[in-house]
């Protein structure tokens, strides 16, 4: 893509957001485009969220499980940026015209206390680096249409990318702890929509434990220059397949000895 393909590109994912009306497919518009197109995409919508006013307040880790990537047929998790508009309260309600399509995930999310340091990092870095741990929804929504109405192509992880990793919304909850102090592979969750189960998973389906993806984002940020620091959240990605929120839904996610979280879509 060019720049002036990017920066447009971005221009109509920013004024989507907006207006709540879904643009279609980057993929299918620029079939050539790679995921380093997709993060320059993203890294313009970013920009244009900066300049009207958002600040960022940390990260999002996405397809961090073996089943959704293979379902997109790619071997590596995604990331996009967490804004402070996107924090919402722990049982609160969110307004029916907030989001186009919300799906929920269950992730664990890092509060930071030291800058990460990409060099020689691993899991134990990341541990000692985390002043908290805690349950953590994101909610997923999309600027971009799930399938091209004319083809009945699916988007792939270029529109996904493109569109901030469908970053929409974080709620955070349950009982904050030191990282030593739990098992973060071992902790389980139960989510609930309407007090009908819909999903359950393990902290170990995250790469294995949910500090690993952070090691996979400190890496990947620091070949642009960027860095995780001190007082950002990174939420570290979702052990359970999204779940559909629309109108009407309650959403409980009880996560055990390590609390719960909820919302309610009106």
């Amino acid at each position: 893509m060019t720049p002036a393909q990017i920066a447009q590109a971005a221009q109509t994912l920013f004024e989507a957001e907006k207006s709540g009306v879904q643009r279609g497919l980057l993929s299918v518009e620029y079939p050539d485009i790679s995921l380093d197109d997709a993060y320059a995409v993203q890294a313009a919508l970013v920009s244009l969220k900066t300049d009207a006013g958002l600040v960022m307040r940390g990260w999002k880790i996405g397809l961090t499980s073996r089943a959704m990537q293979a379902a997109l047929n790619i071997e590596t998790p995604d990331s996009g940026v967490l804004f402070d508009n996107m924090l919402l309260e722990n049982g609160g309600r969110v307004a029916a015209d907030r989001f186009i399509q919300p799906r929920v995930e269950a992730e664990i999310a890092f509060v930071l206390k030291r800058d990460l340091d990409a060099h020689n990092l691993d899991l134990q870095g990341v541990m000692a680096a985390t002043e908290y741990v805690c349950p953590a929804l994101e909610i997923l929504d999309t600027r971009i249409l799930r399938a091209d109405p004319q083809s009945g192509r699916a988007r792939t992880i270029h529109d996904t990318v493109s569109d901030n990793a469908a970053n929409a919304g974080i709620v955070l909850g349950g009982n904050p702890m030191d990282p030593a102090d739990v098992n973060l592979a071992r902790v389980g969750v139960v989510l609930s929509r309407n007090a009908c189960i819909e999903e359950t998973g393990l902290g170990a389906g995250v790469l294995g434990h949910p500090a690993q993806g952070i090691v996979w984002l400190a890496r990947r940020l620091a070949q642009y220059g960027q860095q995780i620091k001190a007082g950002e959240i990174v939420i570290s990605g979702s052990f359970i397949r999204p779940v559909e929120a629309p109108h009407g839904s309650t959403i409980h996610a009880d996560y055990g000895d390590f609390g719960n979280v909820s919302l309610f879509f009106e």
